[in-house]
């Protein structure tokens, strides 16, 4: 081979050498690049993710929405701020008799399943009447929905009627179906609706099926509740009746028998 066929092969070899790491270095700026922007689209898409999560969480919930509510869809059959003036009975009745009540509230299922069918008869006969105000306040303490949303559906009851509203929150607190207060059935609407096919009233209601199903009244819960915050009161169930309480004789408990109501009830009737 002569010198010039040699130097011709050795400068053809360095020039395909040549070639081939500028391709490869082409090859690895593309891999890189494709990298880098893979991993700038994950870097953004967690980004959003944490964005969108933070934005969750700071989304106020729907019980909060409906406390925050400023246009409030009030039952028929009530009357003040919002509706939160919820007083039953015959326009004859000179005393009034308020009833602070938590539908949770395992002693107000004992004082409704002892003192209810009483209470009834009395505003019935014109005794009295009775305002009712409802709480939720244990629901603040167990973290739950059950106070609230039974006090929506109350409301969607009473939009029936005064009657359907008592018979409904008297089989609410009925031994049949008022749940332990760790159990938070109330939050259910299938199960307030189960309820409620006990009373004829609501029983195949499709106006009051809806309301339920649809929070009609949750921001008139919400406001009754602020309106039992309000009032001072401290416990459930608790009457009052000209601004005094009315307990069981030597206590300062609400009477829980039908004598010891009927003794405490005549007394305030007389005061």
């Amino acid at each position: 081979m002569s010198k010039r066929n040699s130097q011709a092969s050795k400068s053809a070899a360095r020039e395909r050498l040549r070639a081939e790491r500028e391709r490869q270095a082409k090859k690895d700026k593309t891999r890189k690049q494709i990298v880098v922007g893979v991993s700038v689209v994950a870097v953004l898409a967690v980004a959003g993710a944490v964005s969108y999560g933070v934005m969750q969480l700071n989304k106020p919930s729907a019980w909060e929405a409906a406390a925050d509510a400023k246009n409030v869809s009030a039952p028929k059959n009530t009357s003040g701020d919002d509706g939160t003036t919820v007083v039953i009975g015959k326009d004859s009745a000179k005393k009034t008799l308020e009833l602070y009540e938590d539908s949770r509230c395992p002693v107000c299922a004992t004082f409704e399943q002892s003192v209810g069918e009483t209470v009834a008869k009395d505003v019935e006969a014109g005794k009295y009447k009775i305002k009712y105000i409802g709480a939720t306040f244990i629901d603040n303490a167990a973290n739950g929905e059950g106070s609230k949303n039974a006090l929506s559906a109350l409301g969607a009851a009473l939009d029936v009627s005064p009657e359907a509203f008592l018979d409904y929150k008297s089989a609410l607190y009925s031994a049949k179906f008022h749940p332990e207060e760790t159990d938070d059935k109330f939050a259910k609407d299938d199960y307030l609706l189960e309820v409620a096919d006990s009373v004829d009233a609501l029983k195949g209601n499709k106006a009051f099926e809806k309301a339920v199903k649809d929070g009609t009244y949750d921001a008139w819960a919400m406001k009754m509740s602020k309106a039992f915050d309000k009032s001072g009161v401290k416990g459930t169930p608790t009457l009052m009746m000209d601004g005094k309480k009315i307990t069981t004789e030597g206590s300062d408990n609400a009477p829980m028998t039908e004598a010891d109501f009927n003794t405490a009830i005549t007394a305030a009737l007389k005061g």
